[in-house]
């Protein structure tokens, strides 16, 4: 038998010894080794987010540029083309807060129960976590914008 297998059944036998026996204090590190000697990753070991840098161009009218973990540790972000006239509809981004970077166009933020929010670019907005909001362009040119949206700190 090698050494290797040794080891994970010493680990996976101790851990299992720990178990029967209720001592919880012991099995916890006799699962990271069992862990270790598997090769299985620990929380420590995820993968870390890494820079990135992305193209503008988008087809599309909507394009995700970042799309969450294990991408990013929680913030999604995209590019956004409006036609004259066009909305992108009531939505929330629930326990997330969000803000757009208009680079061209004019249009207006809705946030329910609050004034709208007009803009011109180059401009910046705020949308505060769990409201209901919509984006409208309301020039005559293509709306173009870039959202982040992250989780919003506990309160």
């Amino acid at each position: 038998m090698s050494s290797k297998k040794q080891r994970e059944e010493h680990a996976f036998n101790s851990a299992q010894e720990c178990v029967k026996n209720r001592s919880w204090f012991s099995v916890v590190p006799s699962m990271g080794f069992l862990f270790f000697s598997l090769g299985l990753p620990l929380v420590s070991q995820a993968p870390q987010p890494k820079p990135i840098a992305r193209s503008l161009e988008c087809p599309a009218g909507d394009c995700p540029l970042l799309q969450g973990a294990p991408q990013t540790a929680g913030m999604r972000s995209g590019f956004v083309r409006l036609m004259p006239g066009a909305s992108v509809g009531w939505h929330t981004t629930g326990q997330n807060e969000e803000s757009l970077v208009i680079l061209h166009g004019q249009g207006e933020v809705l946030i329910d129960a609050h004034e709208k929010q007009s803009f011109h670019a180059p401009a910046f907005a705020y949308i505060p976590a769990t409201t209901v909001h919509n984006v409208s362009n309301t020039g005559k040119d293509i709306l173009e914008y870039v959202y982040v949206v992250a989780p919003a700190a506990k309160r």
